[in-house]
């Protein structure tokens, strides 16, 4: 899959210039991360979210959300959402933060 430009510039504007952001390429996508730590993902069509292990199951009961699956592993607490899903402001909010509450939790890389 290729990276999704308008996807990318999407997620920049809703996280601002919260200190300790980054980006960089990996999983043939993009990468956010906050404090080194993986916060989000983007390819073309699909928005990758950490929101943690147990963090997931609201989000994972809404259409167009799915658990994340690399390579025939199941990652849980991690969630992909389609077009559907990340289009909609709302729930984009929601799921990202989300990503923040869990990512904040953990220790600087």
């Amino acid at each position: 899959m290729a990276r999704d430009a308008g996807l990318e510039e999407l997620i920049r504007e809703e996280l601002g210039d919260r200190a300790g952001l980054s980006e960089k390429a990996m999983f043939g996508g993009w990468a956010f991360l906050l404090h080194g730590n993986l916060l989000l993902g983007s390819r073309e069509g699909s928005l990758l979210v950490r929101l943690g292990k147990g963090n997931d199951g609201w989000a994972l009961a809404l259409p167009d959300i799915e658990l994340m699956v690399m390579n025939g592993r199941a990652m849980h607490g991690w969630v992909r959402a389609g077009a559907n899903a990340y289009g909609d402001d709302r729930l984009r909010k929601r799921l990202l933060d989300g990503a923040f509450a869990f990512v904040e939790t953990l220790p600087p890389k």
